[in-house]
């Protein structure tokens, strides 16, 4: 189900929260508000391809049971094959579903094998709650974790706001705030917020990220012929689709957690202001950095182990998020890129902080927006004939296949069109480095009648704008 439909806000939700917080009623001893939540989040998993379903329920089965026998053990050499047991399988049902046919078509075309390819529909959201349990269950092994019952578990790993698309969460973040017994009763402090960036994230990725997606669809699928003008527009017209999808997405998800009192980690903090690769990455997606930090990084030795040591874990850890953002060589090339650049900022840190603030950002922010070019062309050629493009000072007018994305609704003045664009990008832009972020926002959110005058025409202007559903970015990874 989809966040950005009809019957996700005019349905699902209103009557999920009447239900669970009517069930929060009860005596705290019949927890039938969790249970029907965990239902409730199945049927937001299924609605579209029921056939998954038993997928995820597997994985919190099997995944459970691994942990409850990891942590009633004591002996850690008893542990060890468990902790392998459940990396295998997890990563074994990933790689079959998200990578076989990636590893299957190389083998075929380097040496001349003839494996199968099985074309299969990629589960919404399996990265996400893959790796979700693999923190878990590693954390199991280390017996750093409590022994959760099965429907707390479950919670932890359905909960609908955070399933398909992030953040990943840990166990300690979410569990103990389902067991607050004042987070099971309705609190307007928390759900007006909540509602409020519930919308701010449906404008976002409605109004504001389908917008630029249409330019950037067109760009991209005429990548060989841009002039120069056209590649930066497109270029940074993808940079800032994909920041404003994803920063909706995170506002959504943030939202519809605080509906239900439940607080859902930051995972997107206006990450476009950073004036480094390595601020970029405490910004941007927040909770991948930290499970491949901690569950990559420092096993494999972090900077423990000598300069370049580090150097080494730094492009494992940067390759592994290419990788897991998906099966195909670019998205290995878009994360050696971004592990070249950690190491060469590693490396010449006292020369770059050095430089101006100014200085520091168009270096960060243009190499990001560079880097996003192959993570979004679906050709080596194409990302290349871009990134060419945008360094040949071939200058030119902006066709129109680009431009009228940003039309005034019934076509009115069409020869304005690019005039229009222009004003997307800068509003756009200005809203990414000019103002606070969402999680800010709600953070000092007010009550007030402006705010609940500008809540209620954003859903508004949302619900009358849904003629066309597009899925958010981040569930394709």
């Amino acid at each position: 189900m989809l966040f950005n439909s009809y019957v996700f806000m005019l349905a699902f939700l209103p009557l999920t929260l009447l239900v669970y917080f009517l069930l929060g009623r009860l005596p705290e001893r019949i927890q039938l508000n969790k249970l029907f939540l965990v239902l409730a989040s199945f049927v937001f998993y299924g609605y579209n391809n029921p056939n998954y379903v038993p997928i995820i329920v597997f994985s919190i089965l099997i995944n459970y049971a691994l942990s409850q026998m990891m942590l009633a053990s004591e002996k850690k050499i008893l542990r060890l094959p468990l902790m392998v047991l459940g990396l295998g399988l997890n990563l074994g049902v990933l790689f079959y579903f998200k990578y076989h046919d990636f590893f299957a078509s190389n083998m075929n075309a380097f040496f001349g094998t003839n494996w199968a390819l099985y074309r299969l529909a990629l589960p919404l959201g399996i990265s996400f709650f893959t790796f979700q349990q693999l923190s878990y269950v590693i954390d199991s092994y280390r017996r750093t974790v409590p022994r959760y019952n099965i429907l707390d578990y479950a919670l932890f790993v359905t909960f609908f706001p955070q399933l398909v698309a992030g953040p990943i969460v840990l166990h300690s973040e979410i569990v103990p705030q389902f067991a607050d017994k004042k987070n099971r009763h309705f609190n307007f402090d928390n759900f007006a917020p909540g509602l409020y960036a519930f919308a701010l994230g449906l404008f976002k990725k409605v109004i504001v990220a389908d917008t630029f997606g249409i330019a950037v669809e067109a760009g991209f699928a005429d990548a060989l012929s841009l002039n120069t003008v056209e590649a930066w527009f497109v270029a940074i017209g993808y940079t800032l689709q994909l920041y404003f999808d994803f920063s909706g997405y995170c506002d959504v998800a943030t939202g519809v957690g605080l509906m239900f009192n439940i607080r859902i980690p930051l995972n997107f903090n206006s990450p476009y202001k950073s004036l480094n690769i390595r601020e970029f990455w405490q910004r941007w997606h927040i909770t991948l950095s930290r499970f491949l930090t901690n569950y990559i990084y420092f096993p494999l030795g972090g900077n423990r182990k000598g300069t370049l040591r580090t150097y080494v874990n730094l492009m494992v850890v940067f390759l592994a998020s290419g990788l897991w953002h998906g099966a195909g060589w670019l998205f290995l090339l878009w994360g050696l890129m971004h592990g070249a650049a950690s190491v060469a900022y590693r490396i010449f840190r006292k020369q770059y902080d050095d430089l101006h603030p100014a200085l520091q950002w168009i270096l960060t922010f243009g190499f990001v927006i560079v880097a996003w070019v192959f993570f979004r062309a679906t050709s080596l050629t194409d990302a290349l004939a871009i990134v060419k493009s945008m360094l040949m000072m071939d200058f030119g007018p902006i066709r129109d296949s680009i431009t009228t994305a940003f039309a005034l609704p019934g076509g009115i003045r069409p020869g304005y069109n690019a005039i229009f664009m222009m004003a997307w990008y800068v509003l756009s832009l200005f809203a990414c480095l000019g103002m606070k972020n969402t999680y800010e926002k709600t953070m000092a959110f007010r009550p007030t009648i402006w705010n609940a005058l500008m809540t209620v025409i954003l859903i508004l202007y949302v619900t009358l704008s849904l003629s066309k559903v597009s899925v958010f970015l981040y569930f394709n990874f």
